[in-house]
């Protein structure tokens, strides 16, 4: 997936009340119980329906390294779809997200302002309006590059122009060359 779209969900995980399944027998259970089905099961993960079988019966115990990602990211992506529901409600109208990047960030000012770009780390709590946008980009299958976008302008806001109290005559902010992003509720 994304560096942007893979964080937002990492961060939305941390808020589960359960830990996911582990065995790749529970993960087959669980998704053969989310989906109602073995077949849709074997399509989804593009193995034989016999395997699936086999799995739900702890007759495999142990599935191939791909397959194990594939199990995990589909279980992890249907998990407590509630609690992640209202985790992202929470965000996005009271709490706000909380972004920390090492990244190189730089940004577009009127002639005589030094704005070369530079890495730089920063932790800056965004303010609930960013959050929505974020996870509505992303529900709606935004690209790294506009959730990037998203929180460039998000930054340029909050830690450029502190709300509107300096740098008024800021431009653009560059968000590139990204070494570390974590978001957090």
């Amino acid at each position: 997936m994304s560096v942007f779209g893979d964080g937002l969900d990492a961060a939305v995980q941390k808020a589960f009340t359960r830990p996911a399944p582990k065995s790749a027998g529970a993960q087959m259970r669980y998704l053969v119980k989310q989906l109602k089905g073995t077949k849709a099961v074997a399509q989804m993960l593009r193995v034989s329906q016999r395997t699936v079988e086999r799995y739900v019966k702890d007759q495999i115990k142990k599935p191939r390294p791909d397959l194990a990602a594939r199990l995990e990211r589909e279980v992890k992506a249907r998990w407590q779809p509630q609690i992640r529901a209202k985790a992202r409600e929470r965000a996005a109208t009271t709490g706000g997200i909380v972004i920390d990047t090492r990244a190189r960030l730089g940004y577009t000012a009127p002639i005589g302002s030094t704005d070369q770009d530079r890495i730089r780390h920063l932790t800056v709590a965004l303010p609930p309006q960013y959050a929505a946008r974020l996870f509505d980009a992303q529900q709606q299958g935004a690209s790294d590059q506009e959730l990037r976008e998203i929180a460039a302008e998000a930054l340029k806001e909050v830690y450029f122009q502190d709300s509107g109290r300096r740098a008024g005559s800021l431009e653009e902010v560059r968000f590139t060359d990204i070494e570390h992003l974590e978001f957090d509720l």
